[in-house]
């Protein structure tokens, strides 16, 4: 297999990467919403989890795809035209991965750090979802 061949297949594998992210993400966003819903009665702590966990995946996804885009671009023929297209698929990604995180966290990602020690989105939905009614954690085999 040569060079280009390679990154061709690398390419097409982080595309295929980020798409199975979200897909597999939604699924267990979802699952996440339904166990916090069953265990609080409460749609909207349901629904918060889900925005939450979907946000996540979403994230992820996005950066995937950019990595696909950019292992493309650099394996491709360099032309003006490509370097371009390239510029502005990045860009509105990562608007979009900006303006997804100040949705999810409520603050800039940069004041984030200052308030937080690092567990992930889906982490801290994934807690929320576990959360009993009366702010108490219930037992991982319920």
């Amino acid at each position: 297999m040569d060079a280009h061949a390679f990154f061709e297949a690398t390419g097409i594998a982080f595309e295929f990467a980020g798409v199975a992210a979200m897909a597999v993400g939604f699924v267990v966003a979802i699952v996440l919403a339904l166990v916090a819903w069953r265990r609080q009665r409460s749609g909207a702590v349901a629904f918060r989890t889900l925005r939450e966990s979907f946000g996540g995946v979403i994230l992820l996804g996005l950066e995937i795809l950019v990595a696909a885009d950019l292992v493309k671009t650099v394996t491709s023929t360099p032309s003006l035209t490509d370097a371009l297209v390239l510029g502005i698929i990045v860009l509105i990604r990562t608007i979009l991965s900006f303006s997804l995180q100040v949705e999810i966290d409520g603050v800039a990602p940069w004041k984030r750090a200052l308030l937080t020690t690092g567990p992930s989105v889906v982490a801290h939905a994934a807690r929320s979802a576990m959360r009993t009614p009366d702010g108490g954690e219930q037992p991982a085999g319920m």
